[in-house]
């Protein structure tokens, strides 16, 4: 299937998926995670209707971003962030949704203010508590969130998370269905910096659970662009 199938694959899912929940299609946004796809193919997504790009590495972000491969659609950073990248992505991007670290927060809310700008963030929970996998343990984010007040030039708008790898995407349920919890039970702490409006889980292999459980926002990447070689 070409790209332009694949995204209109992409999106009938998501209807598919708001409708046996009863949840309005609208209230999910689909980000095309284009890592390791080219400019050209990236544009090509654009111009089947996506809206937001994602991208998880940030030489290959700012290479794309040369070519004018996003014209059209936002940019968000997905991937592991390094804080000597962030002066890379602060004021360019519209949502960095990886972070995952305290250190992290410090140096975007630093750029951010030396530019006069706020920068729109998402925090990375590490919901199976994986010693491979970076991000907030769940029982620190409210500690974090309560301490966002400092960052005057950060909003905090959500929350992120991978689950676990799983041989059956039904068993990311409990994972999804417990960082909906942490995203309700933040939203109600109702703090300055702090807007709780996107909850980004799922991606190609598991998206219509993480709809099902309360996602507001998913990633696909492979359901989009076909499988990467990670060969070349």
């Amino acid at each position: 299937m070409s790209i332009a199938e694949n995204v209109q694959n992409v999106k009938e899912k998501i209807r598919s998926a708001c409708a046996a929940c009863g949840r309005d299609p609208e209230s999910v946004q689909l980000v095309a995670a284009s890592k390791m796809n080219d400019a050209e193919r990236v544009r090509e997504a654009i111009a089947a209707g996506i809206t937001i790009c994602g991208e998880n590495r940030v030489q290959e972000m700012r290479e794309k971003q040369e070519q004018g491969a996003y014209e059209g659609a936002q940019l968000h950073f997905i991937g592991t962030l390094q804080k000597n990248k962030v002066k890379y992505l602060v004021g360019t991007v519209q949502l960095i949704q990886s972070v995952e670290n305290r250190a992290l927060l410090e140096a975007i809310d630093k750029k951010a203010a030396a530019l006069h700008l706020q920068q729109k963030v998402l925090l990375e929970v590490n919901i199976g508590g994986e010693a491979s996998k970076s991000g907030f343990r769940p029982e620190e984010i409210r500690q974090v969130i309560r301490g966002a007040e400092q960052f005057r030039n950060v909003q905090i708008c959500g929350l992120m998370a991978i689950p676990p790898a799983v041989p059956d995407p039904e068993q990311s349920r409990p994972f999804f269905r417990q960082m909906h919890q942490l995203f309700i039970d933040m939203d109600s702490e109702k703090l300055f910096n702090v807007s709780m409006q996107t909850l980004s889980m799922g991606m190609t292999n598991d998206y219509e659970i993480a709809i099902a459980e309360g996602a507001t926002m998913v990633r696909v990447g492979t359901g989009i662009f076909g499988a990467r070689n990670y060969n070349n």
